[in-house]
């Protein structure tokens, strides 16, 4: 398996383990191509809790994931991480 499928699998498996998680509105993985990262992307909007829950943070240090710094909107929190 390439490292480009690797990396692609790896934000895959955490944007379906973040969809479970209670706060989540919406999770996108982003190809490299339409990133502005230049990198497999993962971008989750939450219901805002003043942060990103353990649960979440979890599921990105499982898959090795960068947290990348995004403000959070109006009651929404938004989560990009990146491998």
């Amino acid at each position: 398996m390439s490292c480009t499928v690797e990396k692609r699998e790896r934000v895959r498996r955490a944007a379906r383990e973040i969809r479970d998680c209670e706060p989540t509105i919406a999770v996108d993985v982003v190809a490299p191509n339409a990133s502005q990262y230049d990198a497999w992307t993962l971008d989750a909007v939450l219901q805002d809790t003043g942060g990103v829950p353990p649960e979440v943070l979890r599921e990105l240090a499982l898959a090795e994931l960068t947290l990348r710094p995004t403000p959070s909107q109006a009651e929404y929190q938004h989560v990009t991480a990146t491998v």
